[in-house]
């Protein structure tokens, strides 16, 4: 936690923690609203200020208009009630200023320079004697005044005890808000705390020691929010659990594939160690040379196999020229298909270019052309074709050998697994590596039967751009 005493450190954690983002994001709504309150609460504050002061300032006015007299002779007089002034004696310091006026302008007392504000009745906040005043007006009739019988009277005060009291207001209602704030601010936290329980729950359960076997979990124990989450959870686990058993499987297929050419090596190395007649000396070694040889097939499919799993390698993206990469394969196994009198062809018009691993995809023609020689009997013919499609690259081998059953069609995809009654030698992973390389390529492969009476196995892929 010493770290989160530096601002790199705090800001790391923040954005690390799911717990801090969601603090952060309720406490800063808690201050914009605290921010918004303070505002209008110091409006609403100056505002009942001004009424409070309006209202002194009324009360004052009228108390010294109803003090206006005449005498007999018709002349104006007013004698100022104490109790008018010292209304405005609040303690703060606070001066008081007056007039009073006829009709006609005539100052009867007071200030003669204290203009009257604009709107009557309304107080209005104006400058005085270079002071800043709330000042108010009221016309008031006068009994006995002949001309124009009304007087008009304004008060005005300065600003201390307004301002002081707007500043209490505003203090007043800024602690309430406060206080507030700090309440809910400690019961998000203490709601954070409950409402993240659930998943600190399901975290637990993930990593206790019985979710080795990955049961699948409930999701009625968790809120409706959760549940999407926790069918992702089981979801995710039934993929591993399907792939755990694939990798077993497959270990175990692997261990017992080696097992038999390893023993079989093992065999005829010890005849040939054992044989003193030249010739049956140099059988066993032949035999041994051609059992090390499918030994070795064995342990490079396994290793393409292994390759050719999604995530196994950084994904690639050659532009690959599929008519190039089949010419070479078959170059390549021309000399195998020659010894057993097959005709190995090769169709291709043009570029047909696509996007991938090319050593994958020169893996997968590899297998897909000796998984063809191997099936077709001696004296057969195996056909590749390489062209392009509704904008797709097609790669299709056609053999003349048995073919295979529709039945058998999806099986034989499966790693390990060999047609019953096969004689040709084979692992039963060479259509396997062909499926995941093309897949893991974006395209498809299926199977079907050739004009030659064989098997026919059609590859699309996507063009490259």
């Amino acid at each position: 936690m010493e770290g989160l005493t530096h601002p790199a450190g705090l800001l790391r954690y923040i954005r690390e923690s799911l717990y801090a983002q969601l603090l952060v994001w309720v406490l800063l709504t808690l201050l914009g609203v605290l921010a918004l309150n303070i505002f209008f609460s110091m409006r609403q504050a100056a505002q009942i200020a001004s009424i409070v002061t309006d209202n002194t300032l009324m009360g004052s006015a009228r108390m010294i208009a109803e003090a206006v007299r005449t005498d007999e002779r018709g002349n104006v007089t007013v004698d100022i009630p104490p109790a008018a002034l010292e209304n405005f004696a609040n303690g703060y310091g606070d001066r008081a200023y007056y007039s009073v006026r006829t009709a006609w302008g005539t100052v009867i007392a007071g200030y003669g320079e204290l203009e009257a504000p604009p709107a009557l009745g309304e107080g209005s906040t104006m400058r005085f004697r270079n002071e800043t005043v709330r000042a108010l007006a009221i016309d008031h009739p006068v009994i006995g005044l002949e001309k124009d019988g009304m007087i008009s009277v304004t008060v005005a005060v300065t600003l201390n005890g307004e301002t002081d009291l707007t500043r209490r207001l505003w203090m007043s209602d800024f602690l309430n808000q406060f206080v507030l704030v700090i309440v809910a601010g400690v019961v998000t936290l203490l709601g954070l705390r409950r409402g993240l329980a659930p998943l600190m729950r399901l975290r637990e359960a993930v990593i206790a020691s019985r979710r080795e076997r990955l049961e699948p979990f409930d999701p009625a124990s968790v809120q409706t929010e959760l549940r999407p989450l926790v069918h992702a959870l089981n979801d995710y686990m039934a993929r591993v659990q399907r792939q755990m058993a694939a990798q077993r499987r497959f270990v175990a297929n692997a261990a017992h594939q080696l097992r038999t050419p390893l023993t079989l090596l093992t065999t005829q190395a010890s005849v040939a160690a054992r044989e003193t007649d030249g010739e049956r000396r140099s059988d066993a070694l032949n035999a041994l040379t051609r059992s090390t040889r499918q030994a070795s097939r064995l342990a490079e499919q396994l290793l393409t196999l292994t390759r050719a799993e999604p995530g196994s390698r950084a994904p690639r993206a050659d532009r690959i020229n599929m008519a190039q990469v089949a010419r070479l394969v078959l170059e390549a196994q021309a000399e195998t298909a020659l010894k057993r009198g097959i005709d190995l062809g090769l169709e291709a018009e043009g570029e047909a270019p696509v996007t991938g691993d090319g050593t994958m995809l020169r893996e997968m023609v590899v297998n897909l052309v000796d998984n063809a020689l191997r099936y077709t009997p001696a004296g057969g013919e195996v056909t590749v074709r390489v062209g392009r499609e509704e904008g797709a690259v097609v790669l299709s081998a056609d053999d003349s050998g048995p073919g295979i059953a529709e039945a058998e069609r999806e099986h034989v995809f499966e790693r390990f697994y060999r047609i019953m009654g096969t004689q040709a030698e084979g692992s039963g992973l060479g259509l396997a590596i062909v499926r995941e390389v093309v897949e893991g390529a974006g395209g498809t492969v299926t199977l079907g039967t050739s004009e030659m009476g064989g098997l026919s196995v059609a590859v699309r892929l996507p063009v490259a751009e």
